[in-house]
């Protein structure tokens, strides 16, 4: 049915049965966006998920049963990009798709120098983060986030703005999707919200990428 209604959006889709079968299609073709079940047989979404981001950073939207805040926060976690609820009304999962595939179109064309902050390296042309001369692999949306941080180095970034930029206008007020993504793009990062080397916390407000002196 899902298939069904994607194909009549004109998208082209891949499915799979289980999670074996879904990294066995990776092997033959990368797709712009997966959507990943959670409660798949063989290898569960979220372990599914996890072994996808150690190759590819494809954007994930999670399927999921499960509304508790706390598995949103394990999707996001392991690395998934977005978080849908069953049951869903199938023009917000299409809105979904559609604005996170715009999202990375609209990152792929933003052309920039690259930032440079202590050891810290973003090359915006090429989609890299590199610290100390050692490659780190953001998730899509955490290269969103610290791209959007680095831009605007020096700035203190409300949250709503933020949630505006890097997740889409669905998301005004989401501070927890927004906390979660930081602390692990901080956590890969090597960072500390307590003793930050490189983003500043403003309590109430949002955050800062410190900018060299």
């Amino acid at each position: 049915m899902l298939s069904s209604m994607l194909r009549l959006d004109g998208y082209q889709v891949i499915t799979a049965n289980d999670g074996h079968e879904a990294l066995e299609h990776f092997n033959h073709e990368i797709p712009d966006l997966v959507l990943l079940d959670i409660m798949m047989p063989e290898i569960n979404g979220y372990d599914l998920c996890q072994r996808l981001r150690e190759f590819s950073q494809v954007p994930i939207i999670m399927l999921t049963a499960k509304d508790s805040e706390q598995d949103m926060i394990e999707g996001l976690d392991v690395g998934a990009d977005d978080y849908v609820t069953k049951p869903f009304l199938a023009r917000e999962l299409l809105a979904r798709i559609r604005a996170s595939l715009r999202r990375t179109r609209l990152w792929d064309e933003r052309p920039s120098p690259p930032f440079q902050l202590d050891d810290l390296t973003v090359d915006f042309d090429n989609h890299r983060v590199q610290q100390g001369g050692k490659e780190i692999c953001p998730t899509a949306t955490e290269y969103r986030l610290l791209s959007y941080l680095a831009r605007n180095a020096g700035r203190v970034l409300t949250a709503d703005a933020i949630l505006n930029v890097v997740w889409g206008e669905g998301y005004y007020g989401d501070v927890h999707l927004l906390q979660s993504t930081m602390a692990n793009l901080r956590n890969k990062l090597g960072d500390s919200a307590r003793r930050p080397k490189y983003i500043l916390t403003r309590s109430g407000i949002g955050y800062m990428m410190r900018k060299e002196a």
